[in-house]
């Protein structure tokens, strides 16, 4: 590693490197400064965090075979011999202070020599971290059950494991002045566009900030436009959703200490599909995601669309259902709008209550809470029976939604748009979703429009957006930003055949 210009070199008096340290380390208890005698002859010590390195190795690999050395040390040969020597893989030489902190903050021991110009950064890296688990974000119904971890290394090697030429890339990144948060690019070299690479590097590079300390900062820093509520890019703790989305084109960015890895560009389409869809047969696939967009568009208007006709447009609701409904609300004291108001909130609060309390007791309030609410305000004449089924289904259907960030954008925008159809109607209702259509058409991800492939319409990418076609009909990756480097993604002819019976002789 080579110094910076305004970085302090390595003394070649070991007592300066060690005053130095311990002045940048001063009230750092977990700071660990072991000096020993090479050969017992060379002064020198080792820097290193308590908690973060592996103590067994080090004692049996590092300082006996340090202790043991017979060869004396130079600025020349100091590399040669501790690399024949010392029964580590990960040796490097440093030059600087400031890079010597640097490898000591990401859990390497560094050895300073007195006489040397140089200190050596070795990786023995090791702390308690979590073993790899079902995703607890995505339910798994049919794929593999293994998610990504907060451990960086780990989560890259899950990633090797599924994609394994080498033209898979890390691109590697230091954010954060204070928290030095590795990040890393991922994308197969010779399917990603040049263009989409070069423009993710770009972002990325450009960020400064004090620290990084999960994959929504570098989020909200990259994104394109950061005051919409619909997501820009999609986020995953799953593999096999990375690697799908890697072998169409796009790029992964993955931050250490968190398993929640973004994926850009994305779309709305993107958003409403799950893996599940390509595991299961085509015929299931297609019937789950028409009942997606469904079920997408009922969270929406629903409660919209009641209260917009019992105020203004009780005509078109049939009579017998009409004196129904009226017979329900006589002795409702609230208008429609306020009622659907006073429902979705109450709805809202306990579903978020349910998410924040111990999972032990989060789903038995959150269903509980809401029957005994739903109950005791129908009961006490706040609400009617029809407006409590009307938020029942607009909540269960909201979680249908497969991305977590779009289905809070959707249970956002029900608000204003409930405000416009309390005050006008479905002309409110029209004008509210035209808004949302307007907004969704200007959006972009990464230079990519968000109603991609509808607008703009794109024929050939449309049989993966309504329907589920077959894997053999999916010849080729999407355009996402301009035509891909490697078009086709099968050989012809990979549509199977029925097999032929035994001719009669």
């Amino acid at each position: 590693m080579k110094a910076t210009a305004d970085s302090q070199p390595i003394s070649s008096a070991m007592e300066d490197n060690y005053k130095t340290l311990c002045d940048i380390y001063s009230k750092c208890n977990d700071i660990i400064f072991r000096e020993l005698k090479i050969g017992g002859k060379t002064e020198s010590f080792l820097v290193f965090i308590d908690g973060m390195v592996n103590v067994e190795v080090l004692d049996l690999h590092i300082v006996r075979c340090l202790q043991h050395l017979t060869e004396p040390l130079t600025n020349e040969n100091c590399m040669e011999v501790l690399g024949g020597e010392l029964s580590i893989s990960n040796l490097l030489s440093v030059e600087s202070i400031e890079d010597a902190v640097s490898h000591i903050g990401m859990g390497c021991i560094t050895l300073f020599v007195n006489g040397i110009t140089l200190c050596f950064s070795m990786g023995l890296a090791k702390w308690e971290k979590r073993g790899i688990e079902e995703p607890a974000a995505e339910s798994v119904v049919r794929g593999p059950r293994e998610g990504f971890t907060e451990t960086m290394s780990v989560n890259r090697a899950m990633l090797r494991r599924k994609i394994k030429t080498p033209a898979l890339k890390m691109v590697p990144y230091r954010l954060g002045r204070q928290t030095h948060t590795e990040v890393n690019l991922t994308y197969i070299e010779g399917i990603a566009s040049e263009a989409l690479v070069n423009e993710a590097d770009d972002r990325i590079s450009g960020i400064d900030i004090d620290g990084i300390l999960e994959s929504g900062y570098v989020e909200g820093l990259i994104e394109d436009s950061p005051f919409s509520p619909f997501p820009q890019m999609q986020v995953t703790e799953r593999p096999d959703v990375v690697s799908a989305a890697l072998l169409e084109g796009r790029v992964a960015i993955l931050v250490d200490g968190t398993p929640f890895v973004l994926i850009a560009p994305a779309t709305l389409f993107t958003m409403m599909q799950s893996p599940e869809d390509y595991y299961q047969r085509f015929y299931i696939g297609t019937l789950i995601r028409w009942l997606r967009y469904l079920f997408f568009i009922t969270t929406l208007i629903l409660p919209s669309l009641y209260v917009a006709i019992l105020t203004f447009h009780q005509e078109m609701v049939p009579t017998s259902l009409l004196l129904s409904i009226a017979k329900s609300r006589e002795d409702i004291p609230f208008p429609a709008l306020v009622e659907a108001l006073l429902m979705e909130v109450s709805f809202e609060a306990l579903r978020e209550a349910g998410v924040r309390l111990p999972k032990q007791v989060g789903a038995a309030v959150s269903i509980v809470g809401a029957l005994v609410i739903g109950q005791a305000a129908t009961s006490a004449g706040l609400v009617s029976a029809p407006m409590v089924m009307v938020v029942a289904i607009t909540g269960i259907a909201s979680f249908m939604m497969p991305q977590y960030s779009a289905g809070i954008a959707i249970r956002m925008l029900r608000f204003p748009i409930m405000f416009l159809s309390g005050v006008l109607g479905l002309l409110g209702l029209m004008l509210g979703i035209i808004f949302i259509v307007v907004h969704l058409c200007s959006l972009r991800s990464f230079g990519v429009p968000y109603l991609q492939p509808i607008a703009p319409m794109k024929g050939n990418e449309m049989k993966d957006v309504l329907a589920r076609s077959p894997i053999w009909m999916q010849r080729r990756r999407p355009k996402l930003t301009g035509r891909p480097n490697n078009v086709n993604r099968q050989a012809p002819g990979m549509k199977p055949e029925p097999p032929k019976g035994n001719e009669s002789s």
